[in-house]
């Protein structure tokens, strides 16, 4: 395979997690009963421009279906992040009712809801028939296709240029990155600027999180790899800051290569030197991965044993696409982890992909009354512990697996 940037040969492996279905092909009551498709699971590192990546196996149409099941609003965690990047964004670069907003992967709405409540102008680009038509409930103007130099060419015939374009979690899900970010030089006006959230890669490599390595994320970025992808394709990076988000991300502040209206902050330099000291651009930055991983997910495993042959009862809480890769890595099955708890209706009354561990809503909680509660989406543990508080009334524990096993 060569890289899906700068087409070195790739030779350097970061992990393996054997095969899985996509993490979000929730299964039916009907497609429980037919084979699942399965695709090898591997990350290799290109030791030319260091854009870490999956094997390319699955194509962004069988990933990002129709009924695809991940909503952004129900968490509220997310759903606060979205209202202050917005309210930051207007006051930082004077947005008002002149201006225009268009994000990308725009999913349900979460954020556009917050510029439309400000009378700012807004678009969403999202390919998931589900998740678009609950972004048109909340009365957001949606393209429902996948976003690249294209369609940003026919958004700019049509007079949608952008102030502001958002890009939140959506960088790493693209397998022709260069098209896609080419396509924000395409969408932004001269002045514009584009923003891209991201999970570090710093963090995922630190902090053993293999668990946010599934099909549906093609990279995985540091902000050295992100700033020569960007200027290739005609972005250039004025500012980057760190956030909590995801287990810790970057936000990177990027605007038209022959701008220059915005200021080069000394943060870049700052990130590009701490990503430096690390190793990112060193193959032993990358050596031990798989080792520590293979670690966790053995205690984790150990765990849910130990927990079976003692008679405690063991129930799962957020049907993730992270906890979906360690389920299935783990191979853990429903003798183990009876059931999964999850607030999206559309995931209710399904079952994990590759596990197929049923999906239940929060009342099997308090009608079972667990002795653990596995937090699959760990970056939320602090909310979902706040929310399920009560299993503490008969003596429950939370556990989480990543970066390492915690009970409590």
């Amino acid at each position: 395979m060569k890289c899906r940037h700068c087409g070195t040969e790739l030779t350097l492996p970061l992990i393996d997690l054997g095969a899985a279905p996509p993490s979000n092909a929730y299964l039916t009551q009907q497609t429980l009963h037919a084979p699942e498709k399965y695709f090898p699971l591997r990350v290799l590192v290109c030791t030319e421009c260091w854009l870490v990546q999956t094997e390319d196996y699955a194509g962004a149409d069988e990933l990002f279906s129709a009924d695809y099941a991940y909503f952004s609003s129900f968490s509220t965690t997310w759903l606060n992040h979205a209202e202050q990047y917005v309210a930051d964004m207007v006051e930082r670069f004077d947005l008002n009712a002149s201006s225009h907003i268009i994000e990308v992967a725009a999913n349900d709405g979460y954020l556009l809801q917050y510029a439309k409540a400000r009378n700012i102008p807004c678009l969403g680009v999202e390919p998931t028939t589900s998740t678009a038509n609950a972004a048109r409930a909340k009365g957001i103007e949606i393209v429902e296709d996948f976003f690249g130099v294209k369609l940003a060419e026919q958004l700019v015939a049509k007079g949608k240029q952008a102030d502001l374009t958002a890009a939140n979690n959506v960088l790493a899900h693209v397998p022709d990155i260069n098209d896609f970010v080419a396509g924000f030089t395409v969408l932004l006006k001269p002045t514009g600027v584009a923003t891209f959230e991201f999970p570090h890669l710093l963090q995922l490599v630190s902090e053993n999180q293999f668990d946010t390595i599934y099909h549906e994320h093609y990279s995985y970025l540091s902000l050295t790899t992100v700033k020569r992808i960007f200027e290739r394709n005609g972005l250039s990076v004025f500012d980057v800051a760190k956030l909590p988000t995801h287990g810790g991300s970057l936000r990177v502040y990027a605007q038209r290569s022959d701008s220059g209206e915005h200021e080069l902050s000394q943060n870049v330099s700052a990130f590009l030197s701490a990503e430096a000291a690390t190793g990112v651009k060193t193959s032993v930055f990358y050596d031990g991965f798989q080792a520590k991983s293979n670690q966790v997910k053995n205690d984790f495993l150990a765990f849910l044993i130990e927990a079976n042959r003692n008679g405690k009862t063991v129930a799962g809480y957020g049907a993730a696409a992270k906890g979906n890769t360690l389920l299935n890595y783990a191979g853990v099955r429903p003798d183990l982890l009876t059931y999964v708890v999850d607030k999206n209706p559309a995931k209710q009354d399904k079952f994990l992909p590759g596990c197929r561990i049923p999906i239940v809503a929060e009342d099997q909680l308090k009608q079972s009354r667990p002795d653990y509660v596995i937090i699959l989406p760990w970056n939320l543990r602090t909310e979902v512990i706040e929310q399920l508080a009560y299993i503490r009334e008969w003596g429950g524990q939370f556990v989480t697996a990543v970066p390492s096993l915690q009970i409590n």
